[in-house]
């Protein structure tokens, strides 16, 4: 009998977009929102799930009812190390800034480096590199105020599964009362995050729906940003130098003119002036956010995330 293995093999070409992809063709949800919250939970993993089954009772029924199979796989996978464990529950749960994962795991910068090769080198964490421009001054005796010396641009890492975020960020911290056989922590904590947790896998999938909708210029780069005073879901830029400011809500009500409002005010802390915004919103958008909609304003809903299950479909 070969051991149990909670993840699909890598590959090399299992990005976010062929795990979401092959989700899809394994399970056939009736929605978008529905294979969201379910890759978001079992993406990258081997567990078979009921897609038109409650969530909460997937996650108890094929996780939690045997959870000791799943707990001795995962601890193999990271070699019984607790500093792995550590710091993967820290950027689950964190910013995913570098600096403050190593802070939240209480691991040294040298310690936390050793841990983030070995993940790396395990294809459980990738890199996203700041955009963020170096603090600089005009002379050499100019001096910075003293909370902008102290600022460190901080890289973020990205956990490559989503399976993976999911044990790190519900399960692993609850294990012992998941030992004792009481579920209810866990699922509690998860019913009051699901929507942040949805949204973080939401808007990576929208990096793919961004690039399809830039065709005829292409996107040569984009993520998210972030510095010291703003954070931008996503920031990117075409060919021609064309700059794309993205925001993305999973909540459960429509985007509105006020978050509109929001995303141009940060744009302006740090003096972008965008060619497009783009909006990308779980249940759509108000009537008078929807009357705004131009060639420089995108909409996007998460039934559009259809055309990348379906690549010959344009619902743009």
């Amino acid at each position: 009998m070969q051991p149990f293995s909670p993840l699909e093999p890598f590959n090399g070409s299992s990005d976010l977009l062929t795990l979401f992809q092959k989700f899809y063709t394994s399970h056939q949800p009736y929605d978008m929102e529905r294979l969201v919250e379910f890759f978001s939970v079992f993406g990258g993993s081997t567990v078979a799930v009921d897609i038109d089954a409650p969530l909460e009772h997937e996650i108890m029924t094929h996780i939690l009812e045997h959870y000791g199979h799943f707990y001795n796989a995962m601890s193999e996978l990271i070699v019984h190390d607790p500093t792995y464990a550590k710091l993967l529950r820290a950027i689950a749960k964190g910013d995913r800034r570098t600096h403050s994962a190593f802070k939240r795991a209480r691991l040294g910068e040298q310690k936390g480096g050793e841990a983030l090769t070995f993940l790396i080198d395990l294809h459980l964490l990738e890199w996203e590199r700041s955009q963020e421009t170096p603090i600089t001054t005009y002379h050499s005796k100019q001096k910075l105020p003293k909370a902008l010396s102290r600022h460190k641009i901080s890289d973020k890492l990205r956990i490559t599964r989503p399976f993976v975020r999911f044990w790190f960020y519900f399960i692993s911290p609850h294990h012992h009362s998941i030992m004792t056989g009481d579920y209810t922590p866990c699922l509690e904590y998860f019913k009051a995050h699901q929507n942040s947790f949805c949204g973080y896998t939401y808007e990576q999938l929208n990096l793919y729906l961004l690039y399809r909708a830039f065709k005829n210029d292409p996107i040569v780069n984009a993520k998210s940003y972030w510095d010291r005073q703003v954070e931008i879901d996503i920031l990117a830029r075409t060919q021609s130098s064309k700059r794309i400011a993205g925001e993305c809500k999973w909540t459960n009500h429509k985007m509105n003119k006020k978050e509109w409002g929001k995303l141009k005010e940060k744009c302006h802390t740090i003096a972008l002036h965008p060619d497009y915004i783009a909006l990308f919103s779980k249940r759509g958008f108000s009537n008078e956010l929807r009357s705004m909609q131009s060639a420089q304003l995108l909409l996007f809903e998460a039934c559009d995330l259809e055309s990348l299950v379906h690549p010959s479909t344009d619902n743009m």
